[in-house]
């Protein structure tokens, strides 16, 4: 599977409206989420058609999911040269190494059932590794873990790993009897692997008793509605599958369709637009955290789990904006399944690539903001991959997605009327009650007051006091305003079953 670090350069922007009632107007809302979304889908529709044509792209399809739904899906040219049937939205394309998230989703839901541990030894459901002679002598054990964030040791094996999906369990097995070659010791690092993800798929089977594409169609295709998701090839509707091509000597080839096997948790899934955008929804659905029901087929936390940093993969120090100028550097990561990039502004994605003879593919969203784009295509290895993370930099760059707002906690809540009230009177039983041991140990009272005092006399008589801002159950801010200005005040709280104020900041905002 062809893989691609997309480096998504996006900045979040955070500006506060502070509006007194003495100069409130009636104004023009605001554009919301789903309009700033659709000002700019003409120019990414434009950005993939251009790209189609200058890669000789058979047939291309690819969509924008926004705070859970499918917001956009466009299709371009042929998903079967040939009979001339043009690509849709129903259109069953295999996507490669996107399938690896998947296989790593079914381990996690075996892991929560109580069915195995991610530090098991992976001999202990192969037996065949037992007698696998490890780099060194102190090599640590081979585990789950180590196959889920590709830090088994084996070595990159790309393009040789893509020609193993038809690959038998008992082929597999002799294989890995005859031994294997590591380029580094397992656990020292990222090294990608499509076999590691292939004895991934058959751990699945041997837990859960059934082949792995079974276990995934069974608890998570079907759970999310993916009906038109599957395996093999020829079971695709009629009409409906994307045949995979080569541009050779200006024309295109027909690839050789590879079949299932043992070896598709590599990279074997066929699925639609329609489809897909269920997969990225659910995982957008993960974030934020909090209580209520779960409606599977994974617990949200596994999920958050599955996009977490587990394994550091590299460092773009030269990375900038859309622009091209601004620097915006960013670290990326493998984690279960799913590549995870964080940039200078703390904007975080995530996703995975793939790539086959005749497919190429790939998703990015960003879970904090709301929103995802994927694209598939049926070329050989087709290049959708800098265009899908450019569509959805500008979705949260020029489109001012900002990361979805922070539940306010009860407790958040009470502090913030409390603190309002105690900055302003400094209130000797007020602050007994809410103020934690340190907070006038740290500045005494009558330190805190003078600063208070020259801090908010600066902007008058206070008219108003701001809503709450929360970073996170425990921690916020808030804005004061007076007649002149308006001071921002941010706390936090303490770790105690009673949560007490630990912090307060008091900050003149610049005119």
């Amino acid at each position: 599977m062809q893989r691609c670090y997309c480096r998504i350069l996006s900045v979040v922007v955070f500006t506060f409206f502070t509006v007194t009632a003495a100069n409130c107007q009636a104004q023009t809302p605001a554009p919301g989420r789903p309009e700033r979304v659709t000002a700019l889908l003409p120019e990414i529709d434009r950005m993939y058609a251009a790209l189609a044509v200058r890669e000789h792209l058979p047939g291309l399809v690819y969509g924008v999911v926004l705070d859970g739904k499918l917001v956009h899906v466009r299709a371009l040219g042929l998903a079967d040269v040939e009979r001339k049937i043009a690509a849709s939205s129903v259109t069953e394309f295999r996507i490669a190494s996107m399938t690896k998230s998947f296989v790593a989703m079914a381990v996690l839901k075996l892991r929560d059932g109580g069915k195995l541990r991610l530090d098991d030894p992976v001999a202990d459901y192969l037996p065949e590794l037992r007698d696998v002679t490890l780099p060194t002598s102190d090599s640590p054990a081979v585990t789950i873990r180590h196959l889920m964030t590709m830090t088994t040791g084996l070595p990159e094996d790309n393009p040789w790993g893509d020609r193993q999906m038809a690959l038998s369990s008992s082929r597999l097995e002799q294989l890995i009897a005859g031994g294997l070659s590591f380029s580094t010791t397992p656990g020292q690092g990222f090294e990608y692997s499509n076999l590691g993800y292939i004895m991934l798929g058959k751990v699945v089977s041997k837990v859960s008793g059934m082949r792995f594409q079974d276990y995934v169609t069974r608890e998570i295709l079907q759970p999310l509605g993916m009906t038109s998701t599957r395996w093999e090839y020829t079971r695709a509707a009629p009409g409906k599958l994307a045949l995979g091509y080569r541009w050779d000597r200006d024309r295109w080839e027909p690839e050789p369709i590879l079949p299932d096997g043992d070896g598709a948790a590599m990279g074997g899934l066929i699925t639609t637009a329609d489809d897909f955008a269920r997969y990225v929804a659910f995982h957008l659905d993960a974030w934020p955290a909090r209580s209520g029901p779960e409606r599977g087929p994974l617990r949200r936390a596994s999920v958050r789990e599955m996009q977490q940093p587990h394994v550091f993969t590299g460092l773009s120090a030269n990375a900038t904006m859309l622009d091209g100028k601004t620097r915006n550097p960013d670290v990326s990561f493998y984690g279960y399944g799913l590549d995870t990039q964080r940039d200078s502004r703390d904007v975080v994605i995530t996703g995975h690539s793939g790539g086959l003879p005749g497919f190429g593919s790939q998703f990015y969203f960003a879970p904090a903001h709301g929103v995802g784009v994927f694209a598939f295509t049926n070329l050989r290895y087709g290049p959708v991959y800098g265009r899908t993370g450019k569509a959805l930099a500008m979705l949260i760059e020029r489109g001012g997605l900002g990361p979805q707002p922070v539940p306010v906690s009860a407790i958040l809540a009470t502090r913030h009327r409390q603190v309002a009230q105690l900055v302003q009177s400094w209130d000797d039983g007020l602050g007994n009650a809410i103020a934690a041991d340190n907070l006038f140990l740290d500045r005494s009272r009558d330190a805190w007051m003078a600063h208070a005092r020259t801090t908010l006399n600066a902007i008058g008589k206070i008219t108003s006091v701001g809503p709450i801002t929360a970073e996170n159950a425990l921690r916020g801010t808030f804005a004061l305003v007076g007649e002149r200005g308006v001071v921002n005040v941010g706390f936090t709280l303490t770790p105690e079953r009673e949560p007490k104020v630990q912090e307060i900041t008091l900050t003149a905002q610049k005119p």
